[in-house]
Parts: C-alpha cells; structure tokens; sequence
C-alpha cells in the first residue's frame, strides 16, 4: 500500500516539460515568458532617439508657443472665449509637439513586445475572474517568493539607476557650478547633453539588466508549465479520447462497414470459396470497370455470412482455394482484381454464365 502511495506521490509530481498542446492552450489565454525590463529599455530608448532626431522640431514648436503667447495672447481681452481659444491653441501645439514621442513610444512597445512572444492577440486577460479579487489569493501572490524577487529586482533597478544619476551629476558638477556665467541656450544645450548621458547610461544599465531578467521569466515559466507524467497522459487520453469509447467507435465502424459489404453480396455474380475460411464476391459490369472488381470479402464467419446470403439470393458459389486466397490478399473492396488473376476469374466468370445459361 505505501508502495502504491509513493507512485502515486511521484507521477503527481511535476517534472516533465509541457507538452506543446499545454504550451499552445496557455499562450492562448496570454501566458507567455516575458520580461517588463525590455519593454521598459527598448522604449526608453527609442524615446531618447527621437528626442535627439525631433529635438529641434519640439525647440520651434515650444518657444513659437512662447513667443505667440506673451506677444499676442497677452494682449487679448480675458474673456471665457478668448481663454478657450488660448487654451485650444496650446492644446493643438502641444499635441503637435508631443505626437512623434508618442508615436515612436507606441511603436517601441510593439516592437518590444514582438520581439520576445511573437504576434499575439488574446482576450482571455480582459475576462472577468473572481480569482482575481479573491483576498486570499491575492495574499499568496503579494507574499509569494515571486513577489520577494520583484521587490528586490525593483530596489535593485532604483538603485542602479540612482547610482548612475548621481554618477554623472558629480562628474559635470564643476561644469553645472559655473551654468550661471553662460548664456540661456548654452546652459540649455549643456543640461541636454547631460541629460542624455544619463538616459543612454541608464538604458545600457536596463538592457544588460533585462538579459538577465528575461533569463529568469524564462526560468519562472518553464517552472510553472511543468507537468506531471499524469498530466501527460490525461492530456493524451483528452487528445486522442477514451480507449474503450475509441474501441467501441471502431467496432461501430466496422460493424456498418460489414453491413454496406453484406448488402452488396446479393449483386455479385460468383462468390469464390476457400471452402470454409475465405470467400470473395466478384462483379463484373462494364459500365463501372474494364476488369471484374471485389464486391465483398471476408474470412471464418464472415465468409459464412457471405455465402450464407448468396445462397438465400441464388449467387453461384465456386470453390477455388488457391484463387479465393490469393484475390483475398491482394485485392481490397471496390478494387479491380490484380492482372494475374484475370485469366483464373475469367475462367471462373465464364463457368458461372454457362451454368446460368442452361438454367
């Protein structure tokens, strides 16, 4: 007994990989492995790249907005109209200004998405799931050991990131101390450049961060898809169907196939016999064949069946042994019979119409 409870205790155990079917079913509802870290780098990225490429653009649009504001909306009367119409315009402008970010963002996530699952497109996030407002589930989930490696990966970005911030402020720190001695616009370009130095050496930070992180999601998932060797074989019986509603589908087919064979005996014109084991109806009719064809066949009971209805419809039984086995093995039902068999069944076919005739 304690044996049989250890093999059950071990094929409950999950430690095989999932099966694609498991694979394909859980991407269907949006399972995948998928690391938040490469979204976030590949999108800051191609932010940053666009502010370098848009950089002027975003310049023009916002000191034009500036200028039109303290030289012309200044001078309006301040009316409810004139501040809608102040406030539409910086609307437009703005939205003018912001639309490549926020093209290239929406393009980076895309992209960023695609790149780590593929194209996959799912509603099965968006059902409603008690589970999901379940207060003890959601318990479980913010004091699970996942929950504990996400706080300390987060701490661990704040401070890299922090880190690297701090780094390169006290580099340029001299450099900041005398901005007060400079132009507008050389300070502006001097904290644009800055600026980008700690953007390009946090995304580099990211990127080699998100290997690691995509490293370990892979991990994570591959551990939670694991399955049992009985999962496998439940999968299996779910897949392929029950054996014995499988053998009783299979034997229903046969059953008709043998019945939609039976009723074709009656039209043979010879049924050829072993005597006892084979027996096989031949027909020959022009319009369907240039040669004599197999009508039905079959062997021990069923070949009794077979000459047991040609007798009750008057179809000649000829006894052949060599021929009756060799058509059997050779020839399937509907088929023509094979070549070297036509000279013996013509025999046979021209014995069975002579007798015929003198009936």
């Amino acid at each position: 007994m304690f044996l049989k409870l250890d093999l059950q205790f071990f094929a409950g155990e999950k430690t095989e990989k999932a099966s694609p079917k498991k694979r394909q079913d859980e991407r269907k509802k949006g399972k995948v492995a998928k690391s938040q870290d490469i979204n976030t780098a590949i999108l800051l990225l191609f932010c940053f790249a666009a502010l370098f490429i848009f950089g002027e653009f975003m310049l023009k649009q916002m000191t034009g907005l500036y200028q039109r504001s303290f030289t012309e909306f200044i001078q309006w009367e301040l009316t409810e109209l004139s501040v809608q119409q102040i406030f539409n315009s910086a609307a437009v402008e703005a939205a003018k200004m912001l639309a490549p970010i926020m093209l290239v963002a929406i393009i980076a996530g895309f992209a960023s998405n695609f790149m780590q699952v593929g194209f996959l497109f799912t509603t099965e996030t968006l059902k409603f799931d008690l589970k999901k407002i379940d207060p003890i589930q959601g318990a479980k989930r913010i004091f699970s050991i996942r929950a504990l490696v996400e706080l300390l990966k987060s701490l661990f970005k704040i401070v890299l990131i922090g880190v690297i911030t701090f780094a390169v402020i006290w580099i340029y720190k001299d450099d900041m101390l005398m901005m007060s001695f400079t132009t507008a616009e050389d300070a502006l370009a001097f904290f644009a450049r800055v600026t980008g130095i700690m953007g390009i050496s946090a995304i580099i930070a990211l990127l080699f961060l998100a290997v690691f992180d995509y490293a370990y999601q892979r991990y994570d998932f591959e551990k939670n898809m694991r399955m049992s060797k009985q999962d496998i074989k439940d999968e299996y019986k779910n897949m392929e169907g029950d054996p014995l509603i499988k053998s009783k589908i299979r034997e229903k087919q046969r059953q008709m196939a043998t019945r939609r064979m039976m009723s074709e005996v009656p039209n043979a014109d010879v049924i050829i016999t072993n005597p006892t084991h084979y027996a096989v109806a031949i027909k020959y009719d022009e319009q369907k064949a240039d040669a004599p064809y197999v009508l039905a066949k079959g062997t021990d009971l069923t070949a009794q069946k077979i000459k047991e209805i040609a007798r009750e419809n008057g179809v000649m039984t000829v006894e052949n042994r060599p021929l009756a086995r060799g058509l059997y093995n050779a020839a399937e039902i509907g088929d023509v019979i094979p070549e070297e068999f036509f000279k013996a069944v013509a025999e046979v076919l021209a014995y069975v119409y002579r007798l015929e005739k003198k009936v």
